[in-house]
């Protein structure tokens, strides 16, 4: 048994405990507490004091591409314009990159992720394989959403459906304790009616997570409700019918039965009310990336609307081609002041730490597991040092989190009772090499 103490431990679940500890064995924590009283209860465990820091539960990034960190910066130069951002990322990817530079990529993701206090990622990957290597390598437990191709006919709809589960039984062969295997029906503007409706079917029967990218932006709710607008040069260079539904994208995913399996979604930027009643009901989650809707220039969605209806909502980074950074403590800064600044909702700090840690772990479904610290569940969490001059004083810890404390502030990372990154530095991963073979496969893309 080993015991953590810190300054501060923070449990989410309920209240802040100055001077307090946490009992862990194997791979459980079995208290949480003031740090006399859980010494005096183990006096025969291994103590490691973390001193002057934060102890709180593992950061839970909603929605990630890991395969895709190599871009980071590679597609700035098209962030104004979304379709060339797009076709360009297709092409270099496909054209370029091997299935190891992929791998590779994937791997500078989740060592970022942990390095940043990410212990959990809900990863989509067009290559799976890819994503769920990553994160065994790492240490870091996730699920790995196995993506469809571009599959927007419903006359390949059987044979596309095949092709996605053969892919997705070989990933889910390979799934361990930590990291399981989940389908991803990519977007609205490209999977077929009937691919939508195979998919949802078979994850609903086989109790298969899936993930969606849904309302990301107002050129494809234009594209859904009229069939106009950009997408629509795609298909038309592809030679691809296309009729549009009529309706929003939310909708059109009920229309189809994907909602039946419960799928989180990610975005939902430009969803109505309506579109979020929808979302509520069918008992869906969302994936609420605000620097990356940002970026792209897709506006601030509706956070507040989110949680006042009830909707499960995590938060996510997005790719390292759309965001630049894994850091979701950045990530929960970026969302309050989105909020402030765009609805003049002002959000309490203490909600947005459980945007990243509880709230990301019941938009997973895996909140019995992890998010917060109590006696039971995975010893997933992490320890983030308060030394810095802008983490000074603390009067108020929530508050010097989301607004003084980034990345540069971890200690130590822990999963499933096993430090994966500590002082800086990965236990899993040889940084030196990974970074050399980075820079080999980023020079193929220029």
């Amino acid at each position: 048994m080993k015991i953590l103490t810190a300054k501060y431990v923070l449990p989410v679940t309920s209240d802040p405990i100055a001077n307090g500890a946490v009992a862990v064995e194997r791979d459980k924590i079995v208290a949480v507490g003031e740090k006399m009283a859980i010494l005096r209860r183990f006096p025969d465990a291994e103590i490691a004091d973390l001193s002057n820091s934060v102890i709180l539960p593992g950061l839970v990034n909603c929605h990630s591409h890991l395969e895709l960190t190599i871009m980071r910066g590679f597609l700035d130069r098209f962030d104004s314009d979304f379709f060339k951002w797009l076709i360009t990322l297709t092409n270099v990817r496909r054209d370029r990159l091997t299935p190891e530079d992929i791998e590779i990529s994937a791997q500078l993701g989740a060592l970022e992720g942990a390095a940043s206090g990410t212990t959990t990622f809900a990863d989509i990957g067009r290559t799976g394989r890819a994503g769920l290597n990553a994160l065994k390598k790492a240490g870091l437990r996730g699920i790995v959403f196995q993506e469809t191709e571009f599959s927007p006919e419903n006359r390949t709809a059987e044979s596309d459906f095949k092709s996605l589960k053969e892919n997705f039984l070989e990933l889910r062969s390979d799934e361990s304790e930590l990291v399981r295997a989940g389908l991803s029906s990519h977007a609205p503007y490209t999977v077929s009616p009937k691919l939508f409706e195979l998919i949802a079917k078979f994850a609903s029967d086989n109790k298969v997570k899936t993930s969606i990218h849904a309302s990301e932006s107002d050129q494809e709710e234009i594209f859904m409700k009229t069939g106009k607008g950009f997408f629509r040069e795609i298909f038309q260079k592809n030679q691809i019918e296309w009729s549009a539904s009529g309706v929003s994208a939310v909708k059109f995913l009920e229309q189809t039965g994907a909602l039946a399996a419960q799928p989180l979604l990610a975005h939902c930027t430009k969803v109505s009310s309506e579109d979020l009643e929808v979302i509520s009901k069918t008992g869906s989650k969302i994936a609420h990336c605000p620097k990356s809707n940002a970026k792209f220039g897709h506006g601030v969605a509706p956070l507040q609307l989110f949680l006042k209806n009830g909707i499960r909502t995590g938060l996510g980074t997005d790719s390292m081609g759309s965001n630049n950074s894994c850091d979701l403590i950045e990530e929960a800064r970026f969302a309050s002041l989105s909020a402030r600044s765009r609805y003049q909702t002002f959000l309490e700090n203490r909600e947005m730490i459980e945007l990243c840690t509880i709230g990301g772990a019941r938009a997973l479904g895996l909140e019995e597991e992890i998010g917060s610290l109590e006696p039971g569940k995975q010893a997933d969490l992490i320890a983030l040092s308060l030394d810095h001059p802008s983490m000074q004083p603390v009067n108020e810890i929530h508050a010097s989190l989301i607004f003084g404390a980034s990345s540069r502030d971890v200690l130590l990372t822990m999963v499933a009772g096993k430090v994966v990154y500590e002082n800086g530095r990965s236990t899993t991963v040889d940084q030196k090499e990974l970074s050399e073979k980075i820079g080999i496969a980023a020079a193929k893309m220029v």
